[in-house]
């Protein structure tokens, strides 16, 4: 079976948020961890992704982030499981992006 997992650095994800506003970032951090440090997007828990992962658009990129990179791997492995095609992993987190890209974004 081929492996469809992709994956992005922050640094590639900053350039690509410059040319295209409209990507659909998947935060799937707790809603406290959102109201800390926030790249924005739509925020569904990996807790809560089981039932309400057909809110998530099937037509298009979507962009999963969380604190390190490891919850938006599992929600990544979900969402292809589940029969979306271009799911792509931030490398990092919100972390890596406090880290490499806006220092204003608060560390946790």
């Amino acid at each position: 079976m081929e492996n469809k997992t992709k994956s992005i650095n922050v640094k590639d994800l900053e350039q690509l948020l410059k040319t295209n506003k409209d990507l659909y970032i998947l935060d799937v951090r707790n809603p406290s961890e959102v109201a800390l440090a926030s790249l924005g997007g739509f925020n569904i828990p990996l807790g809560q992704l089981h039932d309400r992962y057909s809110q998530v658009p099937s037509g298009k990129d979507i962009y999963c982030l969380c604190h390190h990179g490891v919850r938006s791997q599992m929600a990544q492995d979900f969402l292809l499981q589940n029969g979306y095609n271009n799911v792509i992993n931030i490398e990092g987190g919100i972390d890596a992006w406090s880290l490499e890209i806006d220092s204003n974004i608060p560390r946790y």
